[in-house]
């Protein structure tokens, strides 16, 4: 219930801090009269243009306004966050079911295109890159990923790991893709449908089932049969045939990156007034020159680009142990420490938890050393490779959602933690004056 016009947050405001109300308030069916009467102390004009008095309550009638209001906001809200969140599930499985193999991503540019400026965005492309801005694109800056992993058909009834390809890390020699990776994901895929597509338009090209997938000893290369596409020309991109399921809370999906390009997509849903970037081939390693060419062309240096993605962890109880992932740095670049403080700080303020990445890969080496294990890398992410590119010229932080089954299909995040990520969204928006 809104009043002369206010929302029931502040109408709540109104009556906890000045003790002023809209005359409604005097009349309203939710507050009796008789001892709870309010009193009129002045006049202003309703969004109608008509004169309305302005009542000052008394004692009772404010407490009494306290409740009501308090209740009517809490209900609003419910109401709202339902909504919104409603709103999100059904942009995360339309954007889930469109393609988006790396090296292939110019049909998917399409559908965020026409999402985003659904939702008010002025949108620009670039090469590797697309840019939607609101009315004060220099207040608040994210960057999502927006490539999946997939398949492109390098001959006839072959086909080989599109970021292998897309990154020229596919070669004769013998020295481009390291043993261990390639032996690593060569059975995640075995019986798994796909779906081919036209780069450009998007357009459906065909469906299969991968029945064969090994190391090709002569080009050191994942190579992949698969039926039901025998037709397909080498250049055609074959994407992992996915949908959104959600179980007991638990987001499923190829998630990486389409989770967090879906919350900036939705934060313009929200108000969101600064700049987002959606960026090609992250997953082949070339997206961080698309979007420091875009800085490099407006010579616009930043401390506060924030760049989301997915975090991997081994299981769900490692992931669930947060909320949200921090970094201070990466194995390229160490981040802004200001912008990283400040994320860190409302977190606490908003009560949602987080642990920083870098230092739990510490402490897992740190383990695996006295074990005689061989540590792991503390990652690379696309804005350690811009910070250290550039100088130092655009720096920033990453915000990233905790998952399991990291490059499957069956790559998981719990509602919570996506619920947490969105809020958190908010805040920084909101610090920086974008919303």
């Amino acid at each position: 219930m809104a009043l002369n016009g206010g929302s029931p947050l502040r109408c709540l405001d109104a009556l906890l801090f000045t003790g002023r109300a809209p005359c409604a308030i005097a009349r309203s069916p939710w507050v009796p009269t008789g001892r709870y009467a309010a009193h009129a102390v002045g006049s202003s004009i309703t969004p109608e243009g008509q004169a309305s008095k302005v009542y000052r309550c008394s004692n009772a009638c404010r407490q009494t306004g306290r409740a009501v209001f308090a209740d009517m906001a809490r209900r609003t809200l419910r109401v709202s966050v339902l909504q919104q969140s409603e709103h999100f599930i059904d942009l995360l499985k339309a954007l889930i079911r469109h393609p988006s193999v790396v090296g292939a991503e110019h049909s998917f540019f399409r559908v965020l295109q026409r999402e985003l400026e659904e939702r008010g965005a002025k949108v620009t492309w670039y090469e590797g890159l697309l840019v939607a801005q609101g009315n004060k694109p220099d207040s608040a800056m994210f960057s999502a990923h927006i490539d999946r992993h997939g398949l492109i058909c390098t001959g006839p009834n072959e086909f080989q790991y599109a970021a292998f390809v897309a990154g020229h890390r596919s070669d004769l020699l013998g020295n481009s893709v390291s043993e261990r990776l390639m032996m690593k994901i060569v059975d995640r895929f075995q019986s798994v449908p796909v779906t081919a597509y036209e780069p450009w338009s998007g357009a459906y090209r065909g469906s299969g089932m991968i029945t064969k997938a090994y190391v090709c000893e002569y080009r050191n290369n994942l190579i992949f049969e698969v039926k039901g596409l025998e037709h397909l020309v080498a250049g055609t991109p074959v994407a992992f045939t996915d949908r959104l399921t959600i179980t007991d809370d638990i987001l499923i999906a190829q998630l990486d990156n389409v989770l967090t390009a879906a919350h900036l997509v939705h934060l313009f849903s929200l108000g969101f007034q600064g700049t987002a970037f959606f960026s090609a081939q992250e997953e082949s390693g070339s997206s961080w020159r698309f979007l420091l060419e875009w800085f490099r062309r407006f010579n616009g240096a930043t401390e506060r680009l924030v760049v989301v993605d997915t975090s991997p962890y081994p299981d769900r109880e490692s992931a669930d142990r947060q909320d949200v992932v921090l970094r201070r740095r990466d194995v390229n670049a160490v981040f802004n420490a200001d912008m990283t403080n400040r994320l860190e700080q409302l977190c606490r303020s908003d009560r949602i938890t987080y642990t920083f990445k870098d230092a739990y890969i510490e402490e897992q080496n740190r383990r695996a050393l006295k074990l005689g294990s061989e540590p792991q890398s503390l990652g690379s992410t696309e804005l350690g490779r811009i910070i250290a590119a550039s100088s130092g010229f655009v720096q920033g932080t990453t915000l990233q959602i905790p998952t399991t089954g990291y490059h499957t299909m069956e790559e998981s995040s719990s509602v919570r933690s996506s619920n947490a990520f969105s809020r958190l969204l908010l805040l920084i928006s909101g610090m920086a004056g974008a919303v």
